[in-house]
């Protein structure tokens, strides 16, 4: 009988990287199976649309500079990005509600309607694909996948408003 050497902890946890790297690279490509872009009925919302809008509806109203911090992005980036959300109407630029100099961006009715629409097809999506994972296997699935999702909060000192 043959024996194997005992792997390293730290080749065990390089492996482990890899294969949760991967499968989080091929779900990012499977987001294309509920991107409202690509299913009928709903009129899509690029990606940074919807992860602005859904930052806002979470949390309110938003400068440039929240955004920044909330996603470690550059300023410009953003700007772009609100930019093109205040040109189709999703976002429109209000005063600070607690005083603030910086004007904020707050979602219009047009932004929240398309953000609903657009979620209800990715749900609807998601839905599909855990049609048949039992209860248990969710609520597992969800715990992992909040308890992830915290980690790399922790880590980048970014949480998202739950």
């Amino acid at each position: 009988m043959q024996t194997r050497e005992p792997r390293s902890t730290e080749t065990d946890a390089r492996q482990t990287g890899e294969r949760i790297e991967r499968e989080l690279m091929i779900l990012t490509r499977q987001r294309e199976m509920t991107a409202p872009h690509r299913l009928a009925g709903a009129e899509g919302l690029d990606r940074s649309a919807y992860v602005l809008l859904s930052r806002i509806e979470v949390q309110g109203p938003m400068s440039v500079t929240d955004l920044v911090e909330a996603f470690g992005l550059a300023p410009s980036t953003l700007t772009r990005q609100t930019a093109a959300l205040l040109k189709d109407g999703l976002v429109e630029r209000t005063l600070d509600p607690d005083g603030g100099i910086a004007r904020k961006f707050r979602m219009t009715r047009k932004g929240r309607e398309m953000l609903r629409a657009n979620r209800e097809v990715v749900v609807d999506g998601i839905t599909q694909v855990v049609a048949g994972w039992t209860p248990e296997r969710l609520d597992g699935f969800i715990a992992d996948l909040r308890q992830f999702n915290q980690d790399i909060e922790q880590i980048t000192g970014r949480p998202w408003p739950r």
